[in-house]
Order: structure tokens, then sequence, then C-alpha cells
């Protein structure tokens, strides 16, 4: 009996020792919310600098979109892929290549590792985050709060994250510096952030694109949709079938669109189908299914998305059922309802999802592609005049502060719509080609939040995020973010005050870009000579406005931007060099038999005198 009594108090002890350390806080040095690529790229970012990293994820699938379906990615030229991205990309090629051959039509149509199937992109992602064992990751962990106290100047600090895990109990994390990768800037919000939604009107910002068509702001964001990932291989197929609460009567009105000849396929690369097939296609058979824009249907649906940024999770969630209902009862309406033109049937049926891919969701995506939800408003509001070319110049304006850079145009899918469905159109949708763009620092920071940076949800304009809402960029960003939370731990600094050139060096130094250079790779020795010397403004002024169209490498990718070469064996001219001496430091010295020598010895002789010294 004594034993039995014994046994049940050290039960009990056990136990209560267990939920005590359930119920403790959980120490580390950064915390990054939303293991999308930009979180997962901070995370990496934070470690290699010597941090200890907890990356909280409030579902149990990490990479975001990159692993959900978006494997056609977002950018315009190979030459914008640096850091992060890029050693992602790499390391995705060297996958297809191990496996497949060098010469397979596998690596042809991974492109450079940038087309890779979702498992694949799941499992190089899990690589780099075992690489180092200061990376903790926590998956199925939902923000419930978070607590903050006032600091200096006016500023407050994040003192810790509350999270609900799945089986109701409550994990707190205290943390240095905390990161928003999530893409709807939930920690933003919860630190007490000013953050926005939806569109501002034309005068805000000075944007002639902005707001409604009278040019008024407005509550509305971009349309959502599913990225499906889909085959024609019937080997590896998984034929849809009929969702939960299908009703046909909701779809019969797509047929009007096939009658009136506005649509001839449901699959197709271009408008005159729904399911946008992203060509080129992906290995092994599959493609990316998309929106289509400016087709007669659409995938996405911008009229029911309002709510969602600053929705509970039960307003979410039903605003994703909602777009799951139609984008999978669509598709299975006409796959098999009998009232649709057997020719468009049998050819949609020719498509389905894949059995290796999203196999514990029948071949769904496990994630709703969030274009945009709440946009922080930042130090810095990322704007159209931050991607308008500067003048006489084939570049765009400069910022000495950029910590990445992207290539791709403004764009949105959509805001809205007039009329209905299927026989509408939707409102506020544009495309507006720019040169490739450098990001100022503060496009992460926050106004007020000493120790808290947002890469995803970051501060800008509904427009502007337009150009800035792409993974590669993302990732960029949240490199950018990894790295000055490290160093705002280092030098106990606020992340408003740490020194952005030391933070531009160290980004130089792990291969990511401040400046849009053509022939100058990460690889390069020149890379982080060059990258500082560009950030300056070296490179502004060396090819004139008017440059001929990039060459198209097919859809929306296409071979280097003009006027972008740094051409580092031409010679430094007498006017280039009394130019470029106007950039220096005001400690730094080159000497006048400078000129004429090749700008690579100029560059690395400024570099040497004021940066690799230091």
């Amino acid at each position: 009996m004594r034993i039995l009594r014994l046994l049940i108090v050290v039960s009990i002890a056990i136990s209560s020792t267990l939920a005590m350390a359930a119920d403790a806080a959980r120490q580390t040095d950064v915390c990054v919310y939303g293991s999308t690529p930009a979180g997962i790229a901070a995370a990496v970012s934070a470690a290699k600098a010597g941090r200890s990293v907890l990356l909280v994820e409030p579902t149990d699938h990490i990479g975001g979109m990159l692993t959900s379906g978006l494997s056609h990615t977002d950018f315009r030229s190979f030459e914008a892929l640096t850091g992060f991205f890029l050693d992602f990309a790499q390391r995705v090629d060297a996958d297809y290549v191990a496996r497949y051959g060098a010469d397979s039509e596998q690596v042809v149509a991974a492109f450079r590792g940038t087309h890779g199937e979702p498992s694949v992109n799941l499992r190089i992602l899990q690589q780099m985050l075992a690489e180092y064992p200061a990376i903790q990751t926590l998956k199925q962990l939902v923000l419930e709060e978070v607590a903050t106290t006032d600091s200096q100047l006016g500023r407050r600090r994040i003192v810790s994250a509350t999270f609900a895990g799945p089986d109701g109990q409550s994990q707190q994390i205290d943390a240095r510096a905390f990161i928003d990768a999530s893409y709807e800037g939930d920690l933003l919000a919860a630190a007490g952030e000013c953050y926005h939604v939806g569109r501002e009107s034309r005068s805000q910002y000075g944007e002639p694109m902005a707001g409604n068509p009278q040019g008024q702001a407005d509550g509305q964001v971009q349309g959502y949709n599913l990225r499906l990932i889909m085959t024609t291989d019937t080997t590896n197929m998984r034929e849809p079938v009929q969702p939960a609460g299908y009703n046909r009567d909701d779809f019969v009105d797509v047929l009007q669109a096939f009658e009136s000849g506005k649509l001839k396929h449901v699959f197709a690369s271009d408008r005159s189908g729904i399911y946008r097939a992203h060509a080129p296609g992906m290995p092994n058979d599959k493609a990316d299914i998309n929106d289509t824009p400016h087709a007669a249907v659409r995938l996405s649906m911008p009229d029911i998305n309002d709510a969602y940024p600053d929705g509970d999770r039960a307003t979410r969630a039903k605003i994703v059922a909602a777009h799951y209902a139609y984008n999978l009862g669509l598709l299975y309406f006409l796959q098999h309802d009998a009232a649709v033109p057997p020719a468009i049937r049998e050819d949609a049926r020719r498509w389905g999802f894949c059995r290796d891919e999203f196999p514990g969701t029948a071949g769904i995506p496990p994630q709703l592609y969030i274009r945009e939800a709440r946009r922080m408003v930042g130090q810095h509001v990322f704007t159209a005049r931050d991607t308008e070319q500067a003048d006489g110049d084939a570049r765009a304006v400069l910022h000495r502060d950029s910590i990445a850079i992207g290539d791709y145009v403004h764009n949105c899918h959509g805001t809205g719509r007039t009329g209905s469905r299927f026989d509408g159109q939707h409102e506020g949708e544009f495309y507006k080609k720019v040169p490739p763009y450098q990001i100022p620092y503060g496009v992460i920071v926050p106004a007020v939040t000493e120790n808290l940076l947002v890469p995803v949800a970051c501060s800008a304009s509904h427009f502007g995020f337009g150009a800035l809402r792409l993974e590669p960029i993302w990732s960029s960003l949240g490199q950018a973010a990894g790295c000055a939370a490290a160093i705002a731990i280092e030098q106990d600094l606020p992340v408003q005050a740490i020194d952005v050139p030391h933070l531009q060096q160290r980004l130089h130094a792990d291969g990511s870009a401040t400046i849009y250079v053509t022939d100058v790779p990460p690889d390069s020795e020149d890379f982080a000579a060059l990258q500082w010397w560009g950030t300056r403004g070296g490179l502004h002024g060396l090819a004139p406005a008017k440059q001929p169209r990039p060459k198209s490498l097919g859809s929306q990718y296409n071979a280097a931007f003009p006027g972008h070469a740094a051409e580092l064996d031409n010679p430094v001219t007498d006017a280039l060099h009394k130019r470029w001496l106007t950039l220096l430091p005001a400690d730094t010295t080159i000497p006048d038999t400078a000129s004429k020598q090749a700008r690579r010895d100029w560059i690395r002789a400024a570099w040497r005198h004021s940066v690799a010294g230091n």
C-alpha cells in the first residue's frame, strides 16, 4: 500500500513538472513568426550570425506558397535572384541534376531551380533549416497575443508572444528580437504597429494608378485563389472528386462564356481558358495552375476577401473555405457535368491532381494564396516613386539605404468585381512595367516597435506592394531582417538605429544584392565591392534612359535588363573619375592616377580603402 501511495505521489510530481515545463516560457534570441520563404530566410540569416532562433509556424506545413503550389516563380530576369533565394534555387537545380542527369528534361523544366515541384521545394527548405541546429521549428502554434513595454524615445518593445497550440495549451516565447514573416501581418498588428488594409487614394502618395476608379481610397484587397499543381500524366494522376457541399447550380452560368466564345478551354496558358496552366511547364509533366489575368472567368475572388486581413479565425476560415469551394467546385462541374459540351468536358478531364504532391490533403494545396493582407506603415512606405526611372538614366531612382532588389512589374489581379462571377470583370487590376528597383531598409522597419522587423506584410502602398509581393523579393527582405535582428542584438540597439551600411556589408558578403547588376553575379570576387559602390550611386549615369526591350525567354521571363551592366573592363574616363570622387566616403582618397584604369581596379581600390580595411 505504501509503495502504491509512493508511486501515486511520484506520478503526480512528474505530471506537475511536465505541466510546468509545458507552460514555461521558451527563451530565444530571435522569434520568427511564419515559415514562409521570407521567414525561413530570416531564420537562416539570423542563425548564420550566431543567434538562436525559434521559427513558429501556425500550420503543420512549412514553406508558405513555395511549397503550396506557387512553383512558377515570379521574377523577370535571373540576374535579380541573389542571396537566400538564389541559394535555394541552385540547390533545387542540383537535386534534379543528381536524380535525373544534367541533360534531362526534368532539369530543363526546373528552369535553373525556379520551377521546382512543391515536394522538392519542401525537401530543400527542410534541408536548409536542418543545417543550423540553432533553429528550432515549432508548428501548429497560432499567435494569441503580444506583451509589450514602453521604451525610450517614445518607442515600445515586445517582451513576449503567446501562441495557442492544437491541444489548447498556450506557449509563451520570450525573445530579444521578433520577425513577422506571416502573409497576414498578425504579429505587427498584435504589437500595436500602424498598418493599412485596402487601397489608398491617388492623392495620399501621389500615385496615378492608386485608389478606385474615382481615385478614392477603399478597403478592397487583392484577390486570392488556389495555386493547384496538376498533371496530364495518367500514371501519376489523382482524379478530382466532388467537393463537400457541391451544388451544380452555383456553376451553371459559366456555360454562357463558352457559348459566347469568350472561353474556348478550361485549361490554357492564355485568357482563352479559366485555369491558367503556366508555361513553361514544371518537371515531371506538372503545371502550376493559377488565375488568368483579364480572362472572362477567373479563379481569384477579390469580392469576398476584404474582411480577411483583420478577421478572426472563424472569419478567415469561412473566406478560405469559400475559395476552396469555388476553385474546386468549378473544376468538378467543368469536368463532369453533362451540360458542359462534351469536347470541353473531355479536354478538361485530361488534367488531374498529382498523386505525389500534397498527399495529406488529397493532392490539393494546403494553403490559399494570400496575395495581400495588412501592410505596415513603417519608416519608409514603398510607393510608385520608388520604382520610377531616374532622370536621364536606365536605372530606377537610387536608394542608398537599399537592402534588397526587385525585378518585376507592379501588378494586381483585381480588388473587386463588376457584374456576376461569370459575366462580369475584375476592377482594380493593373500591370505596370518598371526597370529593376532597390528596396530601402525602412520598408521592413516599424515606426515604433524597436525589436520587430516585418519583411512580408511590409511597409508599402497598395500599388507599391504590387511590386514587392513576390517570394524571391520577400526572401531577400527576410534575409535582411534576420541579419538586421542579429546586428540589433549584438549592439543592443533598436532596429531603427542600426548602421545600414554595416547591414549592407553583411548582406553583400552573404551574396545578397542591394542594386541590380547584370554582369557581376554573387559568386564573383568583385560582387561585394561593386554592390557597395553601386549602392553609393556609382552605377547610375553609366547608361542612357532609352534602352532596347530585353529579349524574352518565354512567359514573363526575359534576359538581363539592358543598361544595367557594370562593364568592369571599361576604362574610367576623366569625367567619370571626377564624378566618382564625389561619391567616396569623406575619409577616402583615390590617387589622380586612378583615372583611365579599368573600372574594376578603381572600384576595388575605393572599396579596399573605405570598407575592406575597416
